[in-house]
């Protein structure tokens, strides 16, 4: 993977990580930012579905330990 890739997936994550009010807006934001991550990676079907997966699991679990930086 390129570096310019990578840059551009952190971005990513980066500007959509953290938000939503409940648990089902911070999956749903989360499993965007993952599968747009699986889809700039070109993974394919299965890089957008573990992408996604991975990062609805991330933004909920960021968002329990921080609550204060979600909302």
């Amino acid at each position: 993977m390129g570096f310019r890739k990578l840059l551009l997936l952190g971005g990513i994550c980066a500007g959509l990580s953290a938000c939503g009010d409940t648990f089902g807006n911070q999956a749903l934001v989360g499993a965007g930012a993952g599968a747009v991550g699986g889809a700039v990676l070109g993974e394919g079907t299965r890089g957008l579905a573990a992408g996604a997966v991975i990062g609805a699991t991330a933004n909920v679990a960021y968002c329990r330990q921080f609550p204060h930086r979600c909302g």
